[in-house]
């Protein structure tokens, strides 16, 4: 069976399908990681003694926050809850297909999460230009890595390769 990444593979609708699931808990794993430490810290935050000093402001960008790294954190956990419930259901295609969407809504809340929490350390230590500014360049960033980057070499593997 030929593959998109141009390998030849000798295997089956469901090792195909489970092993399209083995890559997708890696990923998982990876971004969960981060994710929940990231969400530890943004628990704690409300408990030290200066978060009552915060202006407006930070508190709208703490809980923009703290709420983007909670879904990314729900997002994430889903394909397991999901491969839980339908294990032996014979849905493993429904599971690795909603997996992909799963893993790109997560990141998404998490770059928010991860953008938001850069902002409110700058905007405390620095100030809001200099924050928004940076918290900018971060998207920039982001979109540059996560999203133009493997798009332009999605593009320019097809223009290759037309027929794949």
């Amino acid at each position: 069976m030929s593959d998109p990444d141009g390998y030849s593979r000798d295997e089956s609708e469901a090792e195909r399908l489970d092993r399209n699931f083995n890559e997708q808990l890696q990923e998982l794993r990876i971004a969960q990681a981060g994710v929940q430490i990231l969400f530890a810290f943004l628990l704690t935050i409300p408990f030290q003694q200066r978060f009552t000093t915060l202006t407006d402001l930070q508190r709208d960008i703490y809980v923009v926050t703290l709420v983007s790294i909670a879904i990314s954190t729900l997002v994430f956990m889903t394909p397991v809850a999901m491969h839980r419930m339908l294990f032996r259901e014979g849905l493993k295609d429904f599971v690795v297909r909603h997996t992909d969407t799963l893993i790109g809504a997560g990141m998404f809340f998490l770059v928010v999460g991860i953008i938001g929490g850069v902002v409110l350390v700058l905007d405390v230590l620095l100030s809001h230009t200099t924050a928004i500014w940076i918290g900018g360049g971060l998207t920039l960033l982001a979109v540059a890595l996560w999203l133009v980057l493997p798009l332009s070499q999605r593009r320019r593997r097809r223009r290759e390769d037309p027929d794949t």
